[in-house]
């Protein structure tokens, strides 16, 4: 699978800084979605934020990942 992605242009660059983008996006959901209303909103822009801040290993993993692959000839 990561072979592919390199072979489509996905480079490890863009996965490291969709990775480090995670991070400021789910800092400005936790902040701007909790909502001043019931606690459910609150709750709800809370787990939304921890969500999008999963992605980032993700990202990391796999710009690691295509870091790591040998190139072919």
């Amino acid at each position: 699978m990561l072979r592919k992605l390199k072979s489509l242009g996905y480079s490890a660059n863009l996965s490291y800084a969709l990775g480090f983008l995670s991070v400021i996006v789910s800092i400005a959901i936790w902040f701007t979605q909790g909502g001043t209303g019931s606690d459910m909103d609150m709750a709800h822009g809370e787990r939304f934020g921890i969500f999008v801040g999963l992605w980032a290993p993700t990202f990391m993993a796999i710009g690691n990942g295509i870091d790591n692959l040998k190139d072919e000839k």
